[in-house]
């Protein structure tokens, strides 16, 4: 359930800044005038969009994901399989509250 729930956390608001980027940078920037390693972009303007679109959606859900990664604690990230254990009461049972 957790990874379900931290794959939203990062391919939601990636999405987001993803849209807005590329707004952005093709509001400055005519797809026509691209060039890649000094030849112009032979392809149309919808696969150029499209292509840039999805470069920043990775590159935000890459920032997305660091974000995550960093807000786990040091036991989280150094024994990935131990969890926490509620203390013992006196009796040795565990405590319920």
């Amino acid at each position: 359930m957790i990874a379900g729930k931290m794959l939203i956390w990062i391919l939601w608001p990636s999405f987001i800044v993803a849209g807005i980027a590329e707004g952005i940078f093709f509001t400055l920037f005519d797809p026509t005038d691209l060039t890649l390693f000094d030849a112009p972009i032979q392809a149309s303007r919808t696969a150029v969009y499209s292509v840039g679109f999805f470069a920043f959606w990775a590159l935000a859900a890459a920032s997305s994901a660091l974000t995550c990664f960093f807000q786990r604690t040091s036991t989280e990230i150094n024994r990935p399989g131990v969890r926490s254990v509620s203390p013992r009461e006196p009796d040795g049972s565990r405590s319920t509250h």
